[in-house]
């Protein structure tokens, strides 16, 4: 049984506060790039993107991510190939910027650990922060999230499921039994 930690008005409670603490934390806006993992993370990103336009007024550069080619828990020899990923596919310039990577969860590391990989092969960033609506912990890799919505301990025997409008017709943070 699923049990429901947010509703939509905490998530984006959470959104705005990550928005403000982003412009803080990056003195303004200049040469700063949102990047959205895909899938939800692009949806988060758009958002944040949204708010720092309404609140200074800048269009923050905006691209999104798709990791699949980098992921390191790929088992079949078939899809073992060089990744083949250009900033096209971004569709923004990230050398020399201030790249804020967004993901709906931060569990292992191991998807910021591939977006990073991702990134860099794109070009070299200035700095990499990482902007998470839910951190719940059992990370495997030495990777944090700077900019967190919610810590949200979970078991191994647990998942959080991050619903989006935009996909699920609703927004919610969910702590749901594994199947």
């Amino acid at each position: 049984m699923a049990k429901e930690i947010w509703d939509a008005l905490a998530m984006k409670r959470a959104l705005t506060r990550i928005t403000y603490e982003i412009i803080e934390h990056n003195k303004g806006t200049e040469d700063l790039v949102l990047v959205g993992i895909k899938t939800r993370g692009v949806y988060l990103a758009q958002r944040i993107h949204d708010r720092i336009q309404k609140l200074e007024g800048v269009d923050v550069p905006f691209g999104q991510l798709d990791i699949t080619l980098y992921r390191d828990d790929r088992h079949d020899a078939s899809l073992k190939q060089d990744p083949v990923v250009n900033s096209d596919e971004l569709g923004v310039n990230i050398t020399d910027k201030h790249v804020i990577l967004v993901d709906d969860v931060i569990y292992t590391g191991r998807t910021i650990r591939a977006a990073m990989d991702a990134l860099m092969d794109m070009g070299r960033p200035s700095s990499i922060s990482v902007a998470v609506l839910v951190d719940r912990g059992h990370r495997e890799l030495p990777i944090r999230a700077d900019f967190v919505g919610k810590n949200i301990p979970t078991s191994s025997n647990e998942q959080v499921a991050v619903k989006v409008e935009e996909i699920d017709q609703k927004d919610s943070v969910e702590l749901q039994p594994l199947s």
